[in-house]
């Protein structure tokens, strides 16, 4: 096969991981309709169909499997050596993909790379915001954030952050008209802001512990969010009782615009780390930005 074609190649891996033309394209930074047209060409010069189409997904056939599992590899290969060859470079060079939930984002990852990357003009960082346990591997991440409980035992974790801990608060004009709850069975009679989110399959449940005993609340309430910043201000305005990690409210707290109620129910617990696979290459790139990561007790 001529060797112009190998861009072909790629995009047909592409499509079969990603399951998906519309996926595939953005991360390939093509047009659906372009890149529907490389396939039909590819298969073309084949001779064979590649990928099954239908309304909802694409899959491969038989033989688009077989060439799947033949060359994926070898361009996986390819990248790899291709970043060996970077380690020569006076300073690393490449880009890096990170998957991180949104609070992990704004108090770790920008606050601290923020201050490194200036130095490493040819280094770019993806941060994709994630509240999925997103299996990076097959997401083709080179690193992930997680709670230091939830990082699995095959992964290489590195430390980025601080133990961290919950507050349950509301606004002096939320209470103005309800007691404060005492204990979490009165948070029953309240009305609560809740988060959907993938990790824990639907609502998440506040996870409450006095240090003896340990509960998981499902709390009810007129509002819904997927992530923590809408939480925040549907707290400041009245809309109910929120359950955010201590430093976004901390600052509310102290100015009046929160009140913190069950502070003896919110215990503290292991924080973020930054996890990659150990079977994957530790690049230069990494490498700078594991050390700008690391967490310091000092």
């Amino acid at each position: 096969m001529a060797r112009e074609n190998f861009n072909d190649l790629i995009a047909f891996v592409t499509v079969t991981r990603e399951g998906s033309f519309t996926k595939a394209a953005a991360v390939l930074g093509v047009s659906q309709s372009a890149l529907s047209h490389t396939m039909r060409g590819l298969e073309e010069r084949l001779g064979v169909r590649l990928l099954t189409r239908t309304t909802r997904s694409i899959a491969p056939t038989e033989a688009g499997e077989r060439l799947f599992q033949s060359i994926a590899p070898r361009f996986e290969e390819i990248d790899a050596e291709l970043t060996a060859v970077s380690e020569f470079r006076d300073k690393p060079a490449g880009a890096i993909r990170i998957s991180a939930a949104e609070h992990a984002a704004i108090t770790v990852l920008y606050p601290k790379l923020s201050k490194v990357l200036p130095d490493y003009p040819d280094i770019k960082a993806e941060i994709n915001i994630d509240y999925a346990l997103t299996d990076i591997v097959a997401q083709r991440y080179d690193a992930g954030v997680r709670l230091g409980d939830q990082v699995a035992k095959d992964m290489i974790a590195v430390r980025i952050g601080p133990d961290l801990r919950m507050a349950v608060v509301g606004s002096p004009a939320y209470f103005s008209a309800r007691n404060q709850p005492r204990n979490p069975h009165d948070l029953a009679d309240h009305n609560c802001i809740n988060r959907r989110l993938p990790t824990y399959g639907g609502i998440y449940a506040w996870e409450l512990s006095n240090g003896r005993q340990e509960l998981n609340v499902r709390v009810e309430g007129q509002w819904v969010f997927n992530s923590s910043s809408p939480v925040l201000r549907a707290a400041l305005d009245g809309c109910g009782l929120a359950f955010l990690p201590e430093d976004m409210v901390l600052e509310h707290i102290a100015a009046g615009r929160l009140i913190r109620v069950l502070d003896a129910w919110c215990q503290p617990f292991p924080g973020y780390h930054l996890y990659y696979a150990n079977r994957r290459q530790f690049s230069p790139v990494l490498q700078v930005i594991v050390e700008a990561l690391r967490h310091s007790a000092t």
